[in-house]
């Protein structure tokens, strides 16, 4: 599936059904960067819904989740978190992030 841009006005709408793997993240963020090229690939090759969520733009949406850190990656199934990881993670961590919350 393709990477969706989320943001305060379509994040709720995007979650609410199946599984959604998210980015939050900041530009200025040197470990968001990093990982940016895994959440690409993760959302190209697989077939659950990837959205990116920038922080800085959506504080309502990070606060709701109480983000604290970034990058912050949260898998939602049906609208609920199932799982979340805090901080630089590699492609595989993503996709066994992703398999535990299924």
């Amino acid at each position: 599936m393709a990477l969706v841009e989320l943001n305060s006005n379509n994040f709720d709408e995007e979650i609410k059904e199946g599984i959604v793997l998210v980015d939050f993240y900041a530009d200025w963020c040197g470990p968001c960067k990093m990982i940016a090229p895994f959440i690409e690939q993760v959302a190209n090759e697989s077939d659950i819904k990837v959205g990116k969520l920038n922080v800085d733009l959506a504080s309502d949406i990070s606060n709701r989740y109480d983000v604290m850190s970034i990058p912050t990656i949260i898998l939602f199934k049906d609208g609920a978190v199932v799982n979340q990881k805090v901080g630089f993670v590699t492609k595989d961590q993503i996709l066994a992030l992703v398999e535990e919350g299924r």
